[in-house]
């Protein structure tokens, strides 16, 4: 077999030029999800599946939230009905270890997943930190627009550099237990009235109920899933369950999908 020789020219124009018309469709969009945890990743798949322009912003170098820690960094994870059935969609084998429950490997949930978004058309952005979001006043009243993103290893180095805006008419916070985006619109947008009363203890049934019912819209452009909810709404925490997680995007996907007109 012969390998197909190119040049150290080649490979960084394309990578440029590539990433460049990238970044300018990723300037404006439908909906920013930020956080490529199972809720996140989730929405993003749904969203896409709806005909909206989404792009995932995710911190890491790699998605998956707290799927891949498990629990106690144990490799299968559970989820239960009907959240199976999101996870069929994608292609996940599942066990079934008790009726309408389910293990599935955390390698595969994560793979599967992301891979299930992507495929419809999600786009994802690694290395990509949202530091702050875009804020406008539309006939009069107050709304989140946008995310404000920068690359994580430049954050993490302390160097000055300003960020890029990215527009949206819809912005998902899906960062799990920190709350990030609730957090930065609380602190810099007090008319928008966001409150964040802070996640709460363990109790897992309660928890996974809970969150799904109290996803969805926070303040004019700006939605909330997975852990964020419990942050916002003072819900428990759940532990390596994530039938609630997924469920939570599924909602999420379907109030945006309402309100944006589809």
């Amino acid at each position: 077999m012969s390998i197909r020789l190119v040049d150290e020219r080649s490979i960084t124009k394309h990578i440029v030029k590539e990433s460049m018309e990238f970044l300018l469709r990723a300037s404006d969009i439908d909906v920013a999800v930020v956080g490529g945890g199972p809720a996140g990743l989730t929405a993003a798949r749904y969203l896409a599946m709806k005909g909206f322009i989404v792009v995932v912003f995710e911190k890491k170098l790699s998605f998956g939230g707290g799927i891949g820690g498990g629990g106690m960094l144990l490799p299968r994870v559970v989820v239960q009905k009907p959240a199976n059935e999101i996870l069929e969609e994608v292609g996940c084998r599942l066990k079934e270890v008790e009726s309408g429950v389910y293990a599935v490997s955390t390698a595969e949930l994560i793979a599967k997943l992301a891979s299930g978004a992507i495929d419809v058309g999600a786009e994802v952005m690694l290395g990509t930190l949202v530091e702050d979001v875009v804020f406008r006043k539309v006939g009069g009243k107050p709304r989140v627009s946008g995310v404000v993103i920068q690359w994580t290893a430049v954050a993490l180095s302390g160097l000055h550099v300003d960020p890029l805006g990215v527009m949206a008419r819809a912005v998902v916070d899906a960062t799990g237990h920190d709350a990030e985006v609730l957090n930065i619109v609380r602190r810099k947008i007090p008319e928008l009235g966001v409150e964040i009363k802070g996640e709460r203890s363990m109790y897992a049934e309660e928890s996974e109920k809970k969150i799904v019912e109290h996803t969805g819209k926070v303040c004019e452009g700006l939605y909330v899933a997975g852990m964020s909810v419990a942050a916002l709404h003072g819900l428990p925490r759940m532990g390596p369950i994530f039938g609630g997680m997924l469920l939570s995007g599924k909602k999420v996907a379907d109030v945006i999908a309402k309100d944006l007109g589809r």
